[in-house]
């Protein structure tokens, strides 16, 4: 089993207390900000400051091909992949207008687009938002014929994701949304979580970008016959990514992993990033308590997703777009419940009776 690099530490107990103690001397009646209370006081555990600080954000977006596209599950040819990064560094997709809105940077790591990106030098040396190349190989196989991987490719990924967290914790970002783009990636993400959170295929899998219902009926046909296959180890995540995973799902387990160990909130996108948060939890229970998920999508598979993991999401706006979008989206309400606690003022400070 690989091991981390860094161990993870869970969040911190006695400044989650001190914050919500904190909550109740503010200017408001007790719990009168519902869940972004809640926020608020996970982030102050998380941080370990009873005024946490998340206003410097980046969204990561892992970049990756699937092998399995081969079989018909995707509406979109594997082509996409490499011209959406391309409109990601071009600042034209929609999770660069969300995360301008949010005030966050985007990177994007190419770990694994089935081609090399044209003109990558001008996108890789840029200050904040760049392109990252940290390929581990060239598109998964077709998991439908062959394992998706190597076990020692699986492996790389979550090195490459360790690695990722590892530079922006170096460069002072500290909170992280998770983005990923890859034709195929919800074949792929719907087989781990079947796996992982032991639910039958067909109830986990949707339409993806847009198939019809024989499309899907195929896509679920293909995804079993990948499992009857390999039968991956649903005890063994790192099995479970490499016969049937994503470069960039495992990417993002790695990542999702580090900043836990190095104490950074992790927003959750849709479907597929909730995968890899699955992923990264079976490997470490305590990545759990350092995950905030972003939105409900309307992908099925994401709810069972948000049921394994124990979390609530923020908003259900039924979007299905990934690429981050909706984990960007949703930043400025964490930032928000930092803020109440580092701004507002307690009734002692302010001079107003608290009620009692």
């Amino acid at each position: 089993m690989w091991k981390l690099p860094q161990p993870i530490d869970d969040i911190n107990s006695q400044y989650v207390q001190e914050a919500r103690a904190r909550h109740d001397q503010l200017t408001k009646p007790p719990g009168s900000l519902g869940f972004l209370e809640e926020i608020g006081i996970r982030l102050a555990g998380i941080q370990e400051n009873i005024l946490p600080d998340v206003d410097s954000a980046a969204v990561v977006v892992m970049a990756a091909d699937h092998g399995v596209t081969e079989e018909g599950v995707s509406a979109f040819p594997s082509e996409v992949t490499v011209q959406m990064v391309l409109n990601f560094m071009n600042g034209g997709a929609a999770v660069n207008a969300l995360a301008r809105n949010a005030g966050a940077d985007v990177h994007v790591v190419d770990i694994g687009v089935k081609s090399d990106i044209p003109n990558a030098a001008q996108f890789t040396e840029r200050p904040g938002s760049r392109l990252w190349i940290d390929k581990v190989r060239y598109g998964t196989a077709n998991m439908a014929k062959e394992p998706a991987m190597t076990r020692a490719e699986a492996e790389e990924a979550l090195q490459v994701g360790w690695r990722m967290g590892e530079t922006l914790y170096n460069q002072g970002y500290k909170m992280v949304a998770l983005g990923e783009m890859g034709i195929g990636n919800t074949t792929a993400s719907a087989a781990i979580t079947s796996l992982l959170a032991n639910v039958p295929v067909d109830q986990i899998t949707g339409t993806g970008t847009g198939l019809s219902a024989a499309g899907v009926r195929q896509k679920v046909a293909t995804i079993q016959r990948a499992i009857e296959l390999h039968n991956p180890n649903s005890a063994d995540p790192i099995d479970v990514l490499a016969k049937v995973g994503g470069l960039e799902i495992a990417g993002l387990a790695g990542l999702t992993l580090a900043c836990a160990a190095y104490r950074i909130p992790v927003v959750v996108d849709g479907f597929i990033t909730g995968a890899a948060a699955l992923a990264a939890v079976r490997m470490d229970e305590r990545v759990r308590s350092y995950l905030f998920a972003s939105h409900q999508s309307v992908e099925p598979g994401h709810q069972v997703v948000l049921e394994a993991l124990g979390l609530r999401p923020l908003f259900d706006f039924s979007m299905r777009l990934g690429e981050g979008s909706g984990a960007a989206l949703a930043l400025p309400v964490l930032k928000a419940a930092a803020r109440v606690l580092r701004e507002m003022a307690t009734f002692a400070e302010a001079g107003v009776a608290d009620g009692k």
